[in-house]
């Protein structure tokens, strides 16, 4: 399985790419972690302070993190701005993608891939949820959309061929984060989850 790890989505095709290792998944699977990441990919730089508050933790807690995701790359300290004694912190400014085959033999790593995906697909469902909260307006009634196919049997090359046709796809028209920003734009929410289903009780009654 592939999936993007990004602290935040937005224009990932015209980063440069990350392959994240057994050993920096390690590093990141931990909740706080997570959400460290995603504050700073959502809401840009910090400091340990501004995180405490907005997390509720403690900023020596926080520091310690923030000096954890820094080793394995996860974030990068702000030249330039602030002091020794409050550093700006920022995501890294790239895509990275976790491949998880074979990651599963390791009791280790296999049980980090599932703290993270608990926490990759709870941070999926509230940005959902939140946007769903929110009734569009004028011309973006009716834009977006809620599909399933949960019915669908497929092989596994089946899956991966569908996989990367609509990321493809997606990547494709995705605006350049260089190019000035069309007044008309709006942050949106782009979601893909394609997962073996879990089967059904076939028991005999």
């Amino acid at each position: 399985m592939n999936e993007s790890t990004e602290g935040n989505d937005r224009a990932a095709a015209a980063r440069p790419t990350r392959s994240i290792d057994a050993r920096s998944l390690r590093a990141l699977a931990h909740p706080l972690r997570m959400r460290i990441l995603e504050q700073l990919g959502d809401d840009g730089p910090a400091t340990s302070a501004r995180l405490s508050e907005t997390l509720g933790e403690s900023t020596g807690t926080i520091s310690w993190h923030l000096r954890h995701l820094a080793e394995h790359g996860y974030i990068e300290e702000e030249v330039g701005r602030g002091t020794k004694r409050e550093r700006w912190w920022r995501a890294v400014r790239e895509k990275q993608v976790l491949d998880t085959a074979g990651m599963r033999s390791d009791p280790q790593t296999g049980q980090a891939l599932s703290v993270y995906h608990q926490q990759y697909l709870e941070r999926q469902f509230r940005r959902a949820a939140e946007a769903l909260s929110v009734a569009p307006q004028g011309p973006w009634v009716g834009a977006g959309t809620l599909s399933d196919w949960s019915g669908a049997r497929m092989t596994p090359d089946q899956l991966r061929a569908l996989n990367a046709e609509l990321l493809a796809v997606i990547e494709r028209h995705l605006p350049d984060p260089d190019a000035p920003v069309d007044p008309a734009a709006r942050p949106v929410l782009i979601q893909l989850q394609s997962l073996l289903a879990k089967p059904k009780d076939t028991a005999a009654s």
